[in-house]
C-alpha cells in the first residue's frame, strides 16, 4: 500500500510565540482539541494525546523526533489501528512562521496510508483543530461543538 502525506497551511492573528505555546497549554488544548498533550516535550521522550474528558484514555502517543521553539515541533504518531488490532505509525510536523504579528502555521501529516481510514480522519481532523485553534486565539472562544459532530 502506498503513503500519502496531509499538509494544511493556516494563518492566525497571533504571534508565533502564543500559537506555540497553545500547542502546549493543557487549558488551551482541552479547550480546541478536546484533548491534553503530555510530555516533557524532550527530544527522544515521550507524549501522549490524552482525553480530557476525564477518562484518561490515551487516543494517540509517541516521540519527540524535534523541537525548536518556537517554530519546529516532529512527533511520531501511533494510534490503534482497530482494523487490524495493532497500532498505526505516522509523523507530524508543525512549523510556525512569524509574519509580524501574524503566524503561519504549517502542520504536515505523513507517512499515512493511502485510502486508510486515519488519512481520513486526519484530513478531516487537522483542519477543524486549526481552525479550532485559530477562533480561540483569535477570539477568545472555541467553535460551536456542532464542528466535531462532523466529522
Amino acid at each position: 500500500m502506498s503513503l500519502e502525506h496531509f499538509k494544511y497551511v493556516s494563518y492566525i492573528a497571533a504571534s508565533d510565540t502564543d500559537v506555540w505555546n497553545a500547542l502546549f497549554d493543557p487549558k488551551m488544548t482541552q479547550q480546541y482539541w478536546g484533548h491534553i498533550n503530555e510530555s516533557d516535550w524532550k527530544v527522544g521522550n515521550r507524549w501522549a494525546h490524552i482525553r480530557a474528558d476525564g477518562s484518561e484514555v490515551e487516543d494517540v502517543s509517541g516521540k519527540v523526533l524535534q523541537i525548536h521553539p518556537p517554530h519546529h515541533l516532529v512527533l511520531s504518531w501511533q494510534e490503534p489501528d482497530a482494523h487490524h488490532g495493532g497500532t498505526h505509525s505516522s509523523q507530524v510536523s508543525i512549523a510556525l512562521e512569524s509574519l509580524g504579528q501574524d503566524t503561519r502555521l504549517t502542520v504536515i501529516h505523513s507517512d499515512l496510508q493511502s485510502g486508510s481510514l486515519s488519512y481520513q480522519d486526519v484530513s478531516e481532523g487537522w483542519p477543524a483543530i486549526i481552525s479550532n485553534l485559530k477562533t480561540l486565539l483569535e477570539t477568545g472562544k472555541v467553535m460551536d461543538n456542532d464542528i466535531w459532530s462532523a466529522n
